[in-house]
């Protein structure tokens, strides 16, 4: 018999891209390495990776009707950030951005870790019909689970990468 891949397993596959890519972007980075801009109006590496954090957690807490680790873990308060508590960074200015500081890379990989194992969780307890569900009727078409869950893997694979060049161009200029 031939084991098959299910869509959940895919999905599962590309969130567990996401977390190598996280601590491959922080990991032995200081906190004024964190917080350095490219450019004034540029992201921190800091704030890529909480954002991206953020949205995930915001995003599949919403969809699989789950409490955000953000807040039922106490990480708002670990972060002591400034921000409003449900604030995932969308929009953010240049002075917001500059408001991610944090003191260490473990502070974003533990906050990381966290919101993965959660998102693991709900994952591998998908079906193929759960994949259908509508998770958000504002839009046209209608936003079905599957969608949701493709287009956050997405956009934080897109700030991951930012985070690693940002980290090149840290490194390569020495900064």
């Amino acid at each position: 018999m031939v084991d098959r891949m299910h869509a959940k397993d895919i999905l599962i596959e590309g969130y567990g891209r996401i977390r190598e890519e996280v601590h491959a972007a922080v990991d032995g980075l200081g906190p004024d390495d964190l917080a350095a801009r490219p450019a004034a109006d540029a992201n921190s590496i800091a704030w890529l990776i909480w954002h991206l954090t953020r949205v995930q957690d915001d995003h599949v807490a919403d969809a699989f009707g789950l409490g955000q680790v953000w807040l039922t873990e106490g990480w708002e308060g670990r972060f002591d950030l400034g921000l409003p508590a449900r604030d995932t960074g969308y929009g953010h200015s240049p002075a917001q951005v500059a408001k991610v500081r944090v003191a260490s890379a473990d502070l974003l990989t533990g906050y990381y870790d966290a919101v993965h194992e959660q998102t693991l969780g709900a994952l591998r307890a998908l079906s193929a019909t759960d994949l259908e569900r509508v998770v958000d009727d504002s839009w046209d078409p209608p936003v079905t689970l599957a969608v949701r869950l493709v287009s956050v893997l997405s956009d934080d694979l897109q700030h991951a990468g930012q985070a690693a060049y940002a980290r090149g161009l840290l490194q390569s200029t020495g900064a």
